[in-house]
């Protein structure tokens, strides 16, 4: 609720009025989302932000597009940064030090709305400078699990799929995308708010290769994997 006050308050600041209650624009704003989201999952595409806001999230109030662009990338940081609380996971400094230790190039693959706001919790959590590659859905237009953002990762690091690891929370995304561009290796770090995410895959066969509950043990795996292609 206290973010649909947020998202009025900031559309009035622009001059847009909705002329709703917040309690409703709750309501509109969750269930267009998961509109949006089923549709875009289906499409393995991302829109522009301009269209999200307007022709999925806002829809019902029939703003304009146009009248949107400005802004909505702006309103895109403030639906991924403010809505939801990201739970930064212990020891990634530490552990990004240890995969770079040894040799290991970095990137990361997001399916997300703004194109602003992943490298800006890379600043915030102090590991921006490890990224060689940040590779995004809203500036791709491309979705996990397709393989083709895994492709656009490939080509930015310079690396063929047999060279290269990912590590995930979701069996529908990160699991399924990882399989779908035939990566070496891929590593699902356990998370209870994927769960909702991946509802129908629990018994459909799809794994990982290594389940973990902790960042630190990705070192060792990566380092193990390695020995025994010597």
């Amino acid at each position: 609720m206290w973010f649909a006050r947020r998202l009025l308050e900031r559309l009035a600041d622009y001059g847009i009025e909705l002329h709703t209650e917040p309690e409703e624009l709750a309501r509109k704003l969750h269930e267009n989302s998961e509109d949006y989201k089923h549709h875009s999952e289906k499409e393995l595409r991302e829109f522009p932000p301009a269209e999200i806001w307007n022709d999925w999230y806002l829809r019902d109030w029939k703003i304009g597009r146009e009248r949107l662009e400005p802004y909505a990338e702006e309103l895109s940081f403030l639906y991924d940064y403010e809505r939801v609380k990201v739970i930064r996971r212990p020891r990634i400094k530490e552990t990004l030090d240890a995969l770079r230790a040894q040799g290991m190039r970095l990137g990361l693959i997001s399916n997300i709305i703004s194109l602003s706001v992943a490298p800006h919790f890379l600043v915030e959590y102090g590991v921006r400078d490890y990224m060689d590659c940040i590779v995004l859905s809203s500036a791709t237009g491309i979705r996990k699990p397709s393989a083709d953002i895994f492709r656009v990762a490939e080509r930015e690091l310079g690396l063929a799929p047999g060279e290269l690891a990912y590590v995930g929370d979701t069996l529908s995304r990160d699991v399924l995308g990882t399989r779908n561009a035939g990566w070496r290796l891929m590593i699902q770090i356990r998370n209870p708010g994927a769960a909702k995410r991946d509802k129908g895959l629990e018994h459909s066969g799809l794994k990982p290769d290594y389940l973990i509950d902790r960042l630190e043990e990705i070192p060792d795996i990566i380092r193990r994997e390695n020995a025994d292609t010597i």
